[in-house]
């Protein structure tokens, strides 16, 4: 016959703390989850769409993802077979059935679909880990001298992987509010923006962009005259990576006095045969002289176009640099030397645009302004 469960006297003291135990573990669980954010839905998500590199920024969070914008996709059936950081490694290394694809080219969409793909996946990386799943509002940054159709390609992509409502916001100015620099005041801000397929400089006045010049120039065309230069000299074919590599180790914009030499391995197109040579920093200088010095004229044209009373804000406070371009060594020093004017770089030049459009997102009432829909 049941007698019902046993009353507390009949426990022994190691059931009691066993008990306990469990007790204090769930409870240790349960603050696990609240702590660790899951519970609470992604909202507001800030996305800087770079032709070299896509960088994810959540409201609360920061930074939560930073990874190339290449996709494999298989030829046929268009399945993907990696995006971001898988997919790169693949560049210039597939199988005959199997195509690296970069989606963004000069800033812009060049295939609809697969920057679709690229950022669905981006997104469910970032909101996959959360029970509670909403569809968010998305920040983008995009270069300023893009046309309606480029942003509606933009806009489009953004709907389609999941977001409830999409903002652009122009990378210059998203630049400048990662940076730190007052957009919203009368003063003068001056920022060159120079990313993997575009410069954009712009002069910043009452958040607002009073003048904006941007050129299809960027790391990308450093990249190709690298690659020209070892054909036509060297007779030795190489691939995109291996030139971003020489660009990164020894590439400069201005003479330092102190040279660099490095070994690029590549395929002798006389003999068929892969081979060695010796490259120096001086030789890189002199072939990316063309995309640099485009770079430093639309920085000229920019200053011409300056209204006076913001030019003598400029000269006072100087040009602010922001992309990844502006790691290269001596940039800063060229443009010092050309412009007579002082050169900022930014500690994380980087993520100075994603940044920015997570500064956007944090206080929306504040820069609604800058925000197209």
């Amino acid at each position: 016959m049941f007698s019902g469960p046993p009353g507390p006297a009949r426990w022994s003291v190691r059931e009691w703390e066993s008990l306990h135990a469990g007790k204090s573990r769930n409870l240790s669980v349960w603050s696990d989850w609240f702590s660790s954010g899951r519970l609470v839905p992604v909202n507001d998500i800030a996305v800087d769409l770079g032709t070299a590199n896509t960088l994810v920024y959540v409201k609360g969070e920061g930074i939560v993802l930073n990874e190339p914008s290449v996709v494999a996709v298989e030829k046929g059936s268009r399945r993907i077979m990696g995006i971001g950081l898988e997919a790169k490694r693949m560049l210039g290394r597939t199988p005959e059935g199997i195509e690296a694809i970069r989606p963004l080219k000069d800033g812009v969409i060049a295939d609809v679909d697969v920057t679709e793909m690229m950022l669905r996946h981006f997104l469910k990386q970032v909101t996959q880990k959360r029970i509670f799943r909403i569809k968010p509002r998305v920040v983008v940054g995009v270069p300023s001298g893009i046309t309606e159709l480029e942003r509606r390609a933009v806009r489009s992509s953004a709907m389609s992987a999941g977001a409830k409502a999409v903002y652009m916001v122009d990378e210059p100015m998203a630049a400048a509010i990662g940076v730190g620099l007052p957009v919203e005041t009368p003063t003068g801000n001056m920022v060159i923006d120079i990313g993997g397929g575009t410069t954009e400089i712009a002069v910043i006045a009452l958040s607002g962009i009073v003048s904006n010049t941007s050129i299809r120039v960027g790391g990308d065309e450093l990249d190709a005259a690298i690659v020209t230069f070892l054909r036509k000299n060297y007779n030795l074919l190489i691939g995109e990576p291996t030139a971003e590599a020489i660009k990164i180790q020894i590439g400069s914009a201005f003479d330092f006095g102190e040279e660099r030499e490095m070994e690029v391995k590549g395929r002798d197109l006389v003999s068929g045969i892969p081979k060695t040579v010796t490259v120096h920093s001086q030789e890189i200088r002199e072939c990316i002289q063309e995309p640099i010095q485009a770079i430093v004229e639309a920085v000229r044209r920019a200053l011409e176009i300056t209204p006076p009373e913001l030019s003598s804000d400029i000269v006072d406070r100087g040009i602010v640099m922001t992309g990844g371009g502006a790691l290269i060594r001596g940039l800063d020093r060229l443009l010092s030397h050309e412009t007579n004017l002082p050169i900022h770089v930014d500690e994380e030049p980087l993520t100075c645009v994603v940044r920015g459009a997570g500064r956007i997102l944090d206080d929306l009432h504040k820069y609604r302004t800058v925000l197209v829909q």
